[in-house]
């Protein structure tokens, strides 16, 4: 019998209770707000969306850093207009984003301080990425007709594919980098603590951007290896992103090489490795995670090395808002859609992979534990 991967059982159920709870909450609005002025509140939400992205772009948050400043002092430190600016910290406090402490004096709140650039799990790049004209434009210009023809928006906006774009645009590809970094804010670490990771001895990061997730996984196991695999373009920046952040010992155990998890991925060793895609396959169709899995059995071959898909995994019913969400940014950017279970398994099966165990996190995502059914048959 399967030993689980699964850790802290209890705390993953209570949480995924609490996540239930808070989506009811956040429906609540719906059932107490007249019909009519909620749907014109929904209709305008893209008002503080820009609000907070102005805020963000200014740095108004480290400005204030632990201080009660007025809207006349903050606009000296970001080189703005006082009365203009106070118009617009006082629409983000009135939205819970900094605090009016005192007529046109402001300072930083819970929600702010992840703003801020000293804060290390702050947010600033997923929502300056997410605002950013290349990925906004799509949205505003292109959705309502791909869902009239089911064309990629990103694609009609800017006339290719979204990682051909990055590949064209480095100021934009290292927001999208430090983006996705910044899950780990979102996430939690919970994937280092709810994963037994103690039965590998090297993870191989396909598609790991700058490296955040191996840094948190060597932290927390020090028996553990680390290869980040990922781009020229982003590899390239993420190799020194770490030199002074981190202790030269964690560093020795971290590497990272250039690929193409179209082509091909790092032969694997033994079944000591371990392939994590984290938030990697809901960006291809079908036809192109196909691609992925079989480059992955490739790589693995009759080594008996498992594979960790840590993605959202939707409801088959009546799923929450946040995964309609993310599975709607898919199709406006990419040909990826987020999947449930029973997708996901259709998905590797196709390609030979037994889904051996879904392990839950104290988070939005899961890790889709993968073995090649042909390793399992030879046990």
């Amino acid at each position: 019998m399967t030993l689980t991967l699964q850790k802290n059982a209890g705390a993953a159920r209570r949480f995924s209770k609490m996540l239930r709870l808070a989506n009811g909450v956040q429906n609540l609005p719906n059932r107490l707000t007249p019909p009519p002025f909620r749907l014109l509140q929904i209709g305008s939400a893209f008002w503080q969306s820009r609000a907070l992205y102005v805020a963000t772009r200014l740095d108004i948050a480290t400005a204030l850093g632990d201080a009660r400043l007025t809207a006349e002092e903050i606009a000296v430190r970001v080189a703005a207009t006082p009365d203009a600016l106070y118009r617009l910290l006082r629409m983000l406090a009135a939205a819970g984003i900094f605090e009016e402490v005192a007529p046109r004096i402001f300072a930083n709140n819970r929600l702010s301080t992840y703003l801020r650039t000293d804060e290390p799990h702050n947010v600033r790049a997923m929502i300056l990425m997410h605002n950013a004209d290349a990925m906004s434009r799509p949205w505003y210009e292109q959705l309502e007709q791909s869902i009239k023809t089911g064309e990629v928006p990103f694609e009609l906006a800017h006339g290719q594919p979204l990682f051909e774009y990055m590949n064209q645009h480095p100021d934009f590809d290292a927001l999208f980098a430090q983006a996705m970094d910044s899950v780990e804010a979102l996430a939690g670490d919970s994937f280092a603590r709810d994963f037994d990771w103690g039965r590998f001895a090297r993870i191989i990061d396909v598609g790991g951007a700058n490296g955040s997730k191996s840094i948190t996984l060597l932290k927390h196991h020090s028996h553990l290896q680390a290869v980040v695999v990922d781009r020229a373009l982003v590899i390239e920046g993420a190799k020194q992103s770490w030199v002074g952040r981190e202790s030269p010992d964690l560093l020795a155990r971290l590497q990272f090489q250039v690929g193409n998890l179209l082509e091909a991925v790092p032969q694997a060793v033994n079944d000591k490795d371990l392939y994590l895609l984290s938030a990697i396959l809901h960006g291809f169709d079908d036809e192109n995670s196909g691609v992925i899995l079989r480059n992955l059995a490739k790589a693995v071959g009759a080594t008996g090395a498992r594979v960790a898909i840590m993605e959202v995994v939707m409801a088959d019913t009546r799923p929450d808002l946040a995964s309609t969400t993310f599975d709607l940014q898919m199709f406006v950017g990419t040909r990826g859609r987020e999947r449930t279970l029973a997708q996901w398994r259709d998905l590797f099966e196709r390609d030979g992979w037994l889904l051996e165990e879904v392990v839950d996190l104290r988070s939005f995502a899961k890790i889709l534990v993968l073995r090649l059914e042909s390793t399992v048959q030879a046990r």
